[in-house]
């Protein structure tokens, strides 16, 4: 398949449900309330039948608002709305009311998919104040917790029991002609550092142009039909392009019941790739080294070899002849054992969404789990590299991708230009203009390219945003803002890049000084409004204020985040 040539997602989809088998499984919810398969047939006949719901009620560019968890009707939703000529807008379930809330009033969907009533009633108020709201659809039966709207239970479309064999007519056909490779596909909101999330607009072109990078570092990889597990929150660019690449590569998909079992989904899914963010490799990192340090004598010595010699096949130094036999035994007895625990069909692990610790990337490609970490933003449709298998430098974030032009800008900052770059911010003109300058993305990292290979690597975070070790972008402006506004507090800073939870320095308000509970309180009431990820676990009370005379503010009184981090890095570290 030429992805250059093709024109739009829909035809990525169509173009390989026609390749494959069509009683050949796709999509598999691992959730043992709802273990259903859906084979490529059953998955473009329900994508056609939601698609003549949607399009009754949307016109074209319309938005249309996705909240579920992961599941098969999330890739079915996404699919249908396209088709519709709709513009597909992705929200976390983790999101509060107030969310919600702005997102709806920026983006003006027409209409709402909602998996749950759990969900919806997050969603409840919102929707009865707007009027362009045309129609809410759930993907479970739900209590009718909204009276003035129509909302259609999952029974009436997506039931994959009561699809009939000839119930969609031979020319019903998964194409949209008007959608071309310059047409958005979906508005991915992504934190800015002025606090309100911004909505990235990425085109059918820019994640198909993605792809071609994509499916070139895991050619390599498979030898059979791919298997991937699916565990990531869909709403992250990341993991939501991700879903496109299983289709080029005409994977099979299961998707993770939640987080708490995915060591047990890992095992019946037996994935062939696995992509995830810096946490997961972290905990990964912490639970084998746990299990390792408890060896003794023989078992601990070989540990030591297998880390040793993986290390110095990882940067291609030389072996002795017993050196090659030795990681041969290893290979058996100890890294065959680690791989079995991932259900032994591993090939590799992408990390993506933040910066992979070198000392956790080293040791997981050691014990033969290759990981390959790569770099990109919601900006870029996401990834702008990757490291491929043949040639892992766990430094880096790997060679740029096909397709997309990378340069280092005189202050050392990466700049983008590409297919793969953004169309712009949703209704941000100026916003867009400030970080797309003559068709370069401003990507507000610092880098440096190795000039021998070609390789790319971070060195800096030139914006403010914090990404969390689990690859979420959080904006500590928000956060602050918030904090600064209660007469008990002076000033503030949030910590946590990443990290697996948010901190803060707290300047108190001189009357304040000493009255940490008080503080405390203000604090956890300001909580109460924030999302879980955006939650201040811990703070750390000083007594001297952030000012221009101790260099620690800006002319323009912003906070110097680089220099505060630096004179307060032993006070905030020890708050983990």
């Amino acid at each position: 398949m030429n992805l250059d040539k093709l024109n739009n997602l829909i035809e990525l989809f169509s173009h390989q449900a026609q390749k494959q088998n069509k009683e050949s499984i796709f999509l598999q919810w691992l959730n043992p309330n709802n273990k259903k398969s859906y084979t490529w047939e059953e998955t473009q006949k329900n994508i056609l039948k939601l698609s003549k719901i949607i399009r009754e009620n949307i016109k074209e560019g319309d938005r249309c608002l996705l909240v579920s968890e992961n599941r098969p009707e999330w890739f079915v939703s996404d699919m249908a709305i396209m088709l519709s000529g709709g513009i597909t807008v992705p929200a976390y379930t983790t999101y509060t009311e107030d969310d919600y809330k702005y997102l709806i009033e920026d983006c003006e969907p027409s209409l709402i998919i909602v998996s749950n009533n759990e969900l919806l009633k997050k969603l409840n108020n919102t929707i009865n104040e707007k009027r362009f709201i045309k129609k809410v659809i759930t993907l479970d039966e739900v209590n009718n917790v909204i009276h003035d709207l129509d909302i259609i239970n999952k029974d009436k479309y997506l039931d994959f029991n009561l699809i009939l064999k000839n119930d969609l007519l031979d020319e019903d056909k998964i194409q949209n002609e008007k959608l071309k490779r310059t047409s958005p596909a979906c508005i991915i909101y992504t934190s800015g550092t002025g606090g309100n999330p911004k909505g990235v607009i990425l085109s059918h072109g820019g994640i198909l142009n993605n792809l071609v990078g994509a499916c070139e570092i895991m050619k390599p990889l498979f030898s059979s039909r791919p298997v991937f597990l699916t565990w990531l929150p869909l709403s992250h660019s990341y993991e939501h392009c991700v879903q496109f690449a299983q289709i080029a590569v005409g994977a099979k998909v299961f998707y993770a019941e939640k987080i708490e079992k995915l060591l047990e989904n890992i095992s019946e899914a037996k994935p062939t790739i696995m992509t995830a963010v810096p946490r997961f490799y972290q905990n990964l990192y912490n639970k084998i080294n746990i299990n390792l340090k408890k060896q003794t004598g023989f078992k601990a010595k070989l540990i030591e070899e297998t880390l040793r010699l993986g290390k110095k096949k990882l940067l291609n130094q030389k072996m002795t002849f017993s050196e090659k036999l030795l990681n041969l035994i290893v290979e058996t007895l100890v890294r065959k054992k680690i791989k079995k625990q991932f259900g032994g069909n591993l090939k590799a692990f992408v990390s993506g969404g933040g910066a992979l610790d070198q000392e956790i990337g080293e040791f997981l490609n050691s014990v033969g789990l290759p990981t390959l970490q790569g770099y990109g933003l919601t900006e870029t449709s996401p990834v702008v590299s990757c490291n491929p298998i043949h040639k892992i430098k766990v430094e880096t974030v790997g060679p740029p991708f096909k397709g997309n032009q990378v340069k280092i800008a005189e202050d050392g900052e990466i700049l983008v230009k590409g297919e793969n770059v953004m169309l712009g911010y949703w209704n941000k003109k100026e916003e867009t203009d400030k970080v797309i300058v003559n068709g370069w993305l401003h990507t507000g990292d610092i880098g440096e390219i190795d000039p021998e290979d070609g390789y790319l690597k971070i060195t800096d975070r030139k914006k403010d945003i914090i990404v969390s070790a689990g690859g979420d972008n959080i904006s500590p402006a928000k956060i602050e803002n918030m904090i600064t506004n209660e007469p008990e507090i002076d000033q503030c800073m949030v910590y946590g890049d990443k990290k697996n939870y948010l901190v803060a320095l707290v300047v108190p308000s001189k009357d304040f000084l000493h009255e940490k509970e008080k503080i405390n309180n203000v604090i956890e009431k300001i909580n109460k409004k924030l999302t879980l990820l955006e939650k201040i676990k811990k703070i750390q009370l000083i007594d001297e204020n952030f000012s221009i005379e101790n260099g620690l503010m800006t002319p323009t009184m912003k906070v110097k985040r680089k220099k505060v981090t630096e004179k307060y890095k032993n006070q905030l570290e020890k708050l983990y």
